[in-house]
């Protein structure tokens, strides 16, 4: 049923105005739609709300992701706009300049300001 209906990740924000800093300075992302719920910015054929929370940061897994064609390339053009990507090491599981191998392909986390884990994922 679902499967009839778009979805888009929401993203809480601590501190709204700080986190429209990051989504449209740092990753460029256009404005959709600003209402007094939040912000809609579109990202190719899909959409993201950033809406005011004070829960936001304290989900431990990644809240949204972004599927790309050449992720040390989006990688580099993000830390070059001051992304800080974080850095893994689990038993079998590490990042190499924030980037993993995974079974599918490759990975990359960042953090938003509100303390929210993105996600980059280039399939093989």
């Amino acid at each position: 049923m679902l499967s009839d209906f778009p979805s888009y990740p929401t993203i809480p924000a601590s501190d709204l105005e700080r986190a429209r800093g990051f989504y449209e300075g740092k990753l460029g992302l256009a404005v959709e739609e600003v209402t007094d719920a939040g912000v809609m910015y579109r990202a190719k054929g899909s959409t993201l709300f950033v809406y005011p929370s004070e829960f936001a940061g304290t989900n431990k897994a990644t809240t949204a992701g972004f599927r790309v064609t050449d992720l040390p390339g989006t990688v580099a053009a993000l830390k070059a706009r001051g992304v800080r990507f974080e850095e893994y090491d689990f038993p079998g599981f590490a990042t190499v300049d924030g980037i993993a191998r995974t079974p599918v392909g490759s990975a990359a986390w960042f953090k938003d300001t509100e303390g929210n884990i993105i996600g980059l994922v280039q399939i093989d």
